[in-house]
Formats: structure tokens, C-alpha cells, sequence
């Protein structure tokens, strides 16, 4: 490319990136065949193929419980929650996939360790009162984070979370039943089975909202460009100042002697974060990083023959189609 045309290049896409900006700030939503900037493109990449695969990895410690399940009622719900969460995967993929990459290449970032997915899902159920607390805790903090995403300024991405939102709402509505039914009409036994999930799920339910704003690499880019509403830490403050009367309700404690109500701030103060243990798990030094891992790749190598069997059913139909 000659330098006269190398120079009027530079100048056209400064035009466009002048007209994404103006975009932007207009509170404007971007489609996926709008011009955006590389970065933006790669940002929201990695975001919803990140999202999605939290959706996926986060059926294994739900549906181990699917066969355990107390009473026919709750297992029915068990698994027509495992099913929604399925269903928003694929949402996601979708979506991801009108930015230029393939599911392949998103599945396979996943099972080679290079994508990451959220770390609350490395953490092992131990009692049926975990499926209660993770609808509860865990669904109530995806919903914190996922309700600002509906005004994603990515349009694809957006659509999707709406759907997603009012399906997780009542995931977190069924999670808060099924404890509060243990908690007023069980045994002694049932009523310390919840006290000790929420013990251990509560500081790892406050860490899905990422770390601390000042250390979060990618959130203030993020937040200029529309595809983040809310700060790490304002929603995390959103969910304790939302979740404790919950808890007082339940007859629940959560485990944060340093958590008192906060008069002049009209908000609640809680303790430090173990942020060592965040980025441990992240890491993939989690409990459950490994099993989790080993069993969506083990899920995909077994469903090998039946992406094998649709791609060739397809073939044969579009081969039928054109020689009609």
C-alpha cells in the first residue's frame, strides 16, 4: 500500500472510530455488522465466551445433585434449572459467535485452560442445602451482575441477557424457597446443614463479582465503552446491602464478624476478601478446577459422534437441496 493510500486509510478510520465513540456516548447500541474497534471486538470475545462457558461448567455441580434429589418436586426443579443454564450457554455462544469466532475455537480456549470461566463453580456441593444456597447466593450475584448487562451497549449480547435475567430470577427464587422451607419446618440437622453451606458459599458468592475495582485490568475500559453499567465493587455492595435481610429472614449468620450496617452510608460494611484465594482459583488451584475441567472435556470427546452425525445429516440435505 502506497503511502498516500496508507495515510487516507488512517484517516477513515479515524472517522469511524470518532463515529463508535460518538455512539457510545449516545447511549447508542452496536449491532454486529456496525464498525467497532479491534479492542472492543476482543473485549467482548473473551467477556460472553467467558460467560458462556460459566453457564456450561456450572451445570456439573447442580446436576451432580439431580439424582440425589429428596422428593420428585425438587428434583423436577433441579432439573429444569440444569436445562435453563444449558439453554444460556448457548445463548452466549450465539451471541459470541456474530463477533467473528467459532464455537470451536471458544470450546477449545476452554479446554486448553486459556479461557476462564467464573470461579464460584470450582467449589464442591457437599449437601443437598448447597442447591438452596447456590440459588440463592450464587444465582443472586449472577442477577446482580447480569440485570445491568440487558443495556450492554453490544446489542447481540444485551438481547440475550434479558431472556437470561428472567430465567435466573427464578433460579434465585426456588434456591431462597427451598431454604427457607428447611430452615422453618426442618430438623435441627437440616437447619445446620444450611448454616454450614452458607458458610462456605458466601465469601466465594462475594468474589464472582471480580476483583477489586482498582486491581480489575479491563473494568474502567469496560465501563467507557457501555459494556460494563456498574463497577466490581458497587455491585458487590448492591448484593450484601440486598442479601442480608434475606439471610435475617432465613435465620441464617453469614460468616463476617465484621459485617454491621453502616448508619451515616446507608449501607452495610463487611470484611476483607481473600483475594489470594481468588486468584488461586482462578489460577486454577481451586478445589474442583481440575474435575470440573476433565468432565466438560470428557463431555465433549464423548459427543463427538453426534456433532459428527448432524454435520453429516446437514451435508446430505444441503446436497439434496441443490441437485432439486
Amino acid at each position: 500500500m502506497s503511502v498516500g493510500a496508507q495515510d487516507a486509510a488512517g484517516v477513515e478510520d479515524a472517522e469511524k472510530q470518532a463515529a463508535f465513540d460518538a455512539r457510545i456516548d449516545a447511549g447508542d447500541f452496536i449491532e454486529a455488522k456496525d464498525w467497532m474497534p479491534e479492542h472492543y471486538r476482543k473485549t467482548l470475545v473473551r467477556q460472553i465466551s467467558q460467560h458462556a462457558h460459566s453457564e456450561i461448567v456450572g451445570m456439573l455441580p447442580e446436576g451432580n445433585w439431580i439424582t440425589r434429589a429428596p422428593t420428585l418436586k425438587r428434583k423436577a426443579i433441579l432439573l429444569a434449572k440444569v436445562q435453563d443454564e444449558a439453554g444460556h450457554g448457548l445463548y452466549l455462544y450465539s451471541a459470541a459467535e456474530t463477533l467473528g469466532t467459532s464455537r470451536d475455537q471458544m470450546v477449545n480456549a476452554l479446554h486448553t485452560g486459556k479461557a476462564k470461566y467464573s470461579s464460584i463453580f470450582n467449589y464442591p456441593t457437599l449437601t443437598w442445602a448447597d442447591m438452596g444456597v447456590i440459588g440463592w447466593l450464587v444465582d443472586g450475584a449472577a442477577i446482580m451482575n447480569q440485570v445491568p448487562l440487558c443495556r450492554c451497549s453490544y446489542a447481540p449480547y444485551a438481547r440475550a441477557m434479558i431472556r437470561v435475567c428472567r430465567e435466573e430470577s427464578f433460579h434465585q427464587r426456588q434456591g431462597y424457597e427451598a431454604l427457607l422451607v428447611m430452615m422453618k419446618q426442618g430438623t435441627a440437622e437440616q437447619r445446620e446443614m444450611v448454616q454450614d453451606a452458607v458458610n462456605r458459599w458466601w465469601w466465594p458468592s462475594l468474589m464472582m463479582f471480580g476483583p477489586a475495582d482498582k486491581d480489575s485490568p479491563n473494568s474502567e475500559q469496560s465501563m467507557r465503552w457501555g459494556i460494563k453499567r456498574i463497577s466490581n465493587d458497587q455491585l458487590r455492595q448492591k448484593f450484601v446491602d440486598a442479601t442480608i435481610p434475606q439471610a435475617e429472614i432465613l435465620g441464617v449468620t453469614v460468616p463476617d464478624p465484621d459485617l454491621q450496617w453502616n448508619e451515616e452510608r446507608g449501607e452495610y460494611d463487611f470484611g476483607a476478601i481473600d483475594w489470594a484465594e481468588f486468584w488461586r482459583v482462578v489460577n486454577g488451584d481451586g478445589p474442583m478446577n481440575r474435575e470440573r475441567l476433565a468432565a466438560r472435556v470428557k463431555a465433549w470427546d464423548d459427543g463427538a459422534w453426534v456433532r459428527d452425525a448432524a454435520l453429516a445429516h446437514a451435508k446430505k440435505q444441503a446436497t439434496k437441496k441443490e441437485a432439486a
